[in-house]
Parts: C-alpha cells; structure tokens; sequence
C-alpha cells in the first residue's frame, strides 16, 4: 500500500515534532571554560555517552577574559558551571563567595596539592599546564641566535624583537609566568627582581599576544623565533611537525591548574554535579593525559613525547592564595609598565 503524500508529511512533522520534544528534555547546562577548542569535542563526547540527557554550552574564551566576565557578572550569574579554568582564578572567585561547595565522587582519587584545601572543596583540578618555550630552529640557524637555557636567556641582545609571550590580564598562561618570576626573583611590591627581570625582557618582546597558544604558533610559523607558551601547545605544534625545540627553562617553570566549580545560584545545580563527578573520573582524567604530562589524579597520563619525565619537580612552589590576592595588583603594575607592545583586540 502506497503512503499518501498527506500521511507522508504528516509522518516527517511527527518526527520533528518528536525530535524537538527530545532536544527539550534535555537539561542545557551553561559551561564557562578556557579549554583549548580543539580539547572541547573529545570531552564533550565522553561525558554525553554517561550523561546523553545533559547538553553542554560551552563560553569560551582565553583565562583572563572568562575571569573578567565571570567576575563582572557576579550579581547576575549566566554560568552553571566553570570548567578548564586556572584555579588561581577559581580561588580569587571563592574567596568572593561566587562558588558552590561540592565534593564529586572522585574527589580521593585527586592529589591534595591539585584541590582547594576545604573539606567540601569549592574547586579542584583536572590538570597542570605549565610554561615552555617554543623556539624555532630553523628561523634561529639563519639570524644565528643560540637556543636559550633559562629565563635569564631572554633579556640578552641577541633576543631583542624575537620573543614573543601571552598578555596575563587576558591569558593564564601569561599571569603563570610572571607570578613565576616574582616568586623566582622577587616582587616587593613593584621593585623586586622579578619587576627588573620583566623591565629587561620588554626590551626583547616583539608582542604580547591575547592567548597562550599563540605564542606558540607564531614560533612554529617562524613568524618569531622564541614563544613563550605551555606544553600542550608546544608539543602539539611539535608533533605536527612544527621546527621547534621546546625549552624548559633551568630556574623553574611557571604553572597553573585547569580546574572545575560549580557556580554558585545555578538553578541546575544536579546536572552540575554530575558534570563535576564525570569530570574528577578516571575516565576523563585519562583524557586529559592525552594533553598535558600531569593530571589531579596520579599515574593516568601517559608520557608526552616532547616533555621530559621529571616535568613536575621542575614547577615553582606555586602559593594559590597569593597568585589570588594580589591579581589585580599585579596586572594593573604589568598593564601600567608594559602594555604598549601587547597585541590590539
């Protein structure tokens, strides 16, 4: 028996109607994050294969932009959740009463030294992601400039124009950095060693660029011979063939966790948490080892290729409290000192 072309349509609209119904169902869970785009798929995938009735929108944008939002609207809060962002800024956000305590299932499986100290933790980390310099060989054979060895390095001549690092009011990997240098070389307020070490390194940028990766990218192009970046993009670069060393340099590396909370107010906090409990698994700690060489959970991530094994003995004592406290104090004397070579947006 032929369908008729009325019972036809009448069948198709059943099915968008049902289709639309579906969608509906589901709980759309608002996601703020400063994950890499191309780490965004593969997580979302996993987590929707355990929880297929939880959509996730993502708002994603570099560390210090998502800070900046997420602070500017703490009277009207738009996220549910906050997840890949550095736990310096998660730690300045509780302090401000902004986050909603909550243990995730796997929360013993997570390194203490990677997790809010709290009983009922208000964040925790999925991952470490830490500096390295991306330094271009080929470019650096034909002007005849030497693989630097330590930060120092970086303030000689024969750098000057050839470097090129994340601004940290709009990147975490730039504020990583030069909390690394006051904690390796002093900041007393502005006068310390870390501030002369910046002052000497100016001299040599040729820009601050608004993400982390870029850096990178720019290195590996030959666009500059030196980027100051993080592993995941080094390697990444690397292993796609890029003409790079990665450098890790001898006094220390700067580093920050990506880490997870639930804001505080959402009207979803269920499906929150089990965002926070697929997040703080096995399963997905595993993939996040695919990207960086140290995860919250110990012995998931595999070795990266391009990373040595001690990676993490070679990160600065890194005090959360502080990084937090003396944010703004730290880019308002950055931006006042050195903004004018930053990239323009």
């Amino acid at each position: 028996m032929k369908i008729s072309t009325v019972s036809k349509a009448l069948v198709v609209t059943g099915l968008l109607a049902f289709a639309s119904f579906a969608s509906a169902q589901k709980t759309q869970l608002l996601v703020y994050t400063a994950l890499e785009t191309d780490q965004l798929k593969a997580y979302q995938e996993a987590f929707n294969k355990v929880n297929p009735d939880i959509e996730l929108k993502w708002v994603r944008d570099s560390t210090g932009v998502i800070t900046a939002k997420l602070l500017a609207e703490k009277a009207n809060p738009q996220a549910d959740a906050i997840m890949g962002v550095a736990a310096t800024s998660l730690a300045l956000m509780d302090k401000q009463g902004m986050l909603e305590p909550y243990a995730p299932l796997n929360l013993d499986a997570i390194m203490s030294q990677y997790r809010d100290k709290k009983k009922v933790p208000s964040w925790w980390g999925m991952d470490v992601w830490g500096a390295t310099i991306c330094f271009n060989t080929v470019e650096a054979q034909k002007r005849n400039i030497p693989k630097p060895e330590t930060w120092q390095d970086l303030t000689k001549p024969v750098y000057k124009g050839q470097v090129v690092m994340p601004n940290p009011a709009s990147s975490g990997t730039g504020y990583f950095d030069v909390v690394a240098w006051l904690t390796l070389f002093g900041d007393k307020d502005g006068k310390g060693g870390g501030w002369k070490y910046m002052d000497a390194l100016h001299d040599n940028i040729g820009q601050y660029t608004h993400s982390g990766s870029k850096p990178c990218n720019m290195a590996a192009s030959g666009e500059y011979v030196v980027g100051i970046s993080f592993e995941y993009r080094a390697n990444a670069n690397k292993a796609k063939g890029a003409p790079i060393d990665l450098v890790f340099p001898k006094e220390g590396l700067g580093w920050d966790l990506e880490a997870f909370a639930i804001h505080k107010g959402t009207k979803k906090l269920d499906a929150a948490k089990k965002l926070a409990d697929w997040a703080s698994s096995k399963d997905a700690m595993m993939l996040y080892g695919k990207n960086f060489a140290i995860t919250a959970q110990p012995g998931v991530a595999a070795p990266l290729a391009n990373v040595p094994k001690d990676y993490e003995q070679r990160l600065v004592k890194l005090d959360f409290g502080y990084a937090a406290e003396q944010r703004e104090r730290i880019l308002t004397e950055w931006t006042k000192r050195y903004d004018g070579k930053s990239e323009k947006r």
